[in-house]
């Protein structure tokens, strides 16, 4: 079943995908009903706030009826001509399955290397393209990285390479663009590691890193000669460093002694750690996840009680000013800020009722100003929906933070509101609370939609993920449990309309709470699912595996084979009833293979001892991400919400 090419195969999940329409025609739930639903509230003829980079405004725009970004620039003034980078439509007609995933532009602005994925499955390969003639060259790198860095001689272009059975990233090379051939600058062997070259936003230095579960390292080199690259500081067992710099000062964000991190900064020739300074210590209660620097400025995005907030730093004046939530629970994070000279940072925002939004808040005055918030079409008020953050007590006595939302005329606190839960819950991964138009599909017929904060994650600090990894994993599927008691219990559900909703990892969340709880769920919907645990990590030939042993543990050794055996979904499936089940799939599925939810849902069918559906479908052009339009994705979720208010029982023609 492993051969993706198999006509067998092929046939044989074509199959269950006919199967898995037909039971939703003929129930009065139209996919395509909701499709139209959710399509209308998008306006197609959208654009992203621009950014100014290296003399140039970049921007992305979509046009009226068309699926993919057309990429753009202005030079200097955003009244300046329109430039046309790549229109992803031109390039999609060729192929299924169509993304750019990332471009480079030389320092000079003349020629631009990008990284596109033609089957979904994340092994990329690079193009190159003449700024100035509009020509796109014959030269082509297969099996690439995303990572794209040129050296400021505008003829070299730094990129990884990926092996092609497991999808590690392991080598970089350069690219001599104009004597088109390639020299190997360095290989991770140590095959829990993957790696990535990068230059910084000043243009004066690229770097190496190379990245485990819990271990980082990285090599520095100038930009502008052939000087080799060196060691920045020595990797070392469960030390996480990450660096940005200015001019020759770096800025370091460390877990080293700092459970929550703490940021430091040395001189780039003077990088042992024990020269490296002080600038924001750490602390049990706040949790540092990212920080930008600017020439006068370095700004700290964190976390306080599973809320983020900006820390910024006057170099100037030697001041620090937090700049503290406004909402109860929402989402906000550092976005693109590419110039190190910029006198404001900008930020992205959301929350379950506001749509993303684009902010640039000066770093003197600390005024936000809106660039860009997602227009929503239709009758959509913000005011007409309410958001909340809830705490639910877990089994072990830990409080367990649940952030929902509900339409307020649709909504009664009384136990007999439709409820939908989702979770991911791994690899520290936290998700924040966002706003999505598609939902409001749900939430307009009298749904309760919201996200259990699970330990696995990080929206309480560091301690929140090694909560929910490798011998406590089981912690996240308990917390899951327990906030959907808690939502019943305290009547924002009710106990029959119960569902759950996660994918990849979080699918695997979803087998897991299917097998302990099975009468607890009206439905489950399980997106691209990782189920077959002990297998997948038994098998380091498979994308993934080896760099994983520190979130999963290795089954290798007797105590991680023999507790991961204990919450497999696919090893604890028993005879005896399952709710109604929709899992899904991706062909070219480079993170989980598409076998695993194959097999995953024949063995339940095997097994259950009831009659409710268990589905299956699978995107025959796409991977992990799903279909690459952006309303070819929308079809997806319509498939699943059109699952699930069947099982409600509503009507959608």
């Amino acid at each position: 079943m492993n051969d993706r090419e198999d006509p067998e195969v092929i046939l044989y999940l074509n199959e269950e995908n006919t199967y898995t329409k037909a039971v939703l025609d003929d129930c009065g739930v139209s996919q395509e009903s909701l499709f139209k639903e959710m399509k209308a509230r998008i306006k197609e003829d959208d654009s992203s706030p621009p950014y100014f980079k290296n003399g140039y405004w970049y921007y992305s725009r979509y046009e009226i009826g068309q699926e993919h970004p057309i990429h753009c620039r202005k030079k200097g003034s955003l009244d300046a001509p329109e430039e046309i980078l790549l229109d992803e439509n031109l390039e999609a007609e060729h192929y299924p399955y169509y993304e750019m995933v990332s471009f480079a532009i030389t320092r000079d602005n003349k020629t631009m290397a990008f990284a596109e994925d033609i089957n979904g499955r994340r092994l990329y390969r690079i193009r190159f393209k003449d700024l100035e003639t509009g020509a796109i060259s014959d030269q082509l790198i297969e099996n690439t990285g995303s990572d794209l860095a040129w050296h400021n001689d505008n003829q070299q272009l730094y990129y990884s390479v990926k092996d092609k059975k497991t999808l590690r990233p392991y080598r970089i090379y350069k690219y001599h663009l104009n004597q088109r051939k390639t020299d190997l600058i360095f290989e991770e062997k140590d095959d829990t590691y993957t790696c990535a070259v990068a230059i910084n936003k000043d243009f004066g230095h690229l770097l190496i890193g190379s990245y485990s579960t819990l271990t980082t390292e990285y090599q520095i080199k100038s930009a502008n000669d052939d000087s080799p690259f060196e060691l920045f500081l020595a990797r070392e067992e469960d030390h996480e460093y990450y660096i940005e710099l200015d001019g020759e000062t770096a800025v370091i964000k460390t877990n080293k002694d700092a459970e929550n991190f703490k940021i430091m900064k040395c001189h780039i020739k003077d990088r042992a750690y024990d020269s490296w300074q002080l600038i924001q210590g750490t602390s049990d209660a706040i949790y540092i996840e990212d920080f930008e620097v600017f020439a006068n400025h370095y700004v700290v995005q964190e976390k306080e009680n599973g809320l983020t907030q900006l820390r910024v730093y006057d170099l100037r004046k030697d001041t620090v000013k937090v700049i503290p939530p406004i909402e109860e629970t929402f989402m906000m994070y550092i976005e693109t800020n590419p110039e190190l000279e910029q006198d404001h940072v900008r930020i992205a925002y959301s929350s379950m009722t506001t749509p993303y939004s684009i902010y640039d808040v000066d770093l003197e005055t600390f005024e936000r100003t809106l660039q860009k918030q997602t227009e929503v079409l239709g009758d959509f008020r913000s005011e007409n929906y309410r958001s909340e953050r809830v705490w639910a007590t877990a089994r072990d006595g830990v409080k367990v933070a649940v952030s929902l939302v509900y339409r307020i005329d649709q909504f009664k606190k009384d136990g007999t509101n439709p409820l939908l839960l989702y979770a991911y819950g791994s690899y520290g991964s936290t998700v924040d609370p966002y706003f999505s138009s598609i939902r409001l599909s749900l939430l307009n017929r009298g749904f309760v939609f919201a996200i259990a904060h699970i330990r696995g994650g990080e929206y309480l600090g560091r301690h929140w993920y090694e909560e929910g990894k490798l011998l406590k994993k089981k912690n996240t599927f308990y917390d899951f449990i327990d906030a959907a008691e808690y939502l019943i219990q305290e009547k924002y559900a009710a106990k029959d309309k119960v569902f759950a909703m996660g994918g990849s990892a979080g699918g695997l969340l979803m087998g897991a709470v299917a097998n302990y709880r099975p009468d607890l769920w009206t439905g489950i919907v399980s997106q691209v699912p990782f189920v077959d645990v002990v297998s997948t990590m038994l098998d380091d030939s498979i994308p993934l595996t080896t760099g994983e042993y520190d979130e999963w543990g290795n089954p290798n050794d007797e105590t991680y084979y023999k507790y991961m055996l204990s919450y497999s979904p696919y090893d604890n499936i028993e005879s005896k009833n399952y709710p109604p089940m929709l899992i899904t799939s991706g062909l070219h599925d480079s993170q989980v293979q598409y076998w695993e939810p194959t097999k995953y849902v024949a063995k339940i069918r095997e097994l259950k001892t009831d009659n409710n559906p268990v589905l299956l479908y699978t995107n025959m052009e796409a991977g992990h991400g799903g279909a690459s339009g952006r309303f070819e994705a929308i079809k997806e979720i319509a498939l699943e919400y059109a699952f699930i208010l069947w099982l409600n029982g509503d009507k959608v023609k």
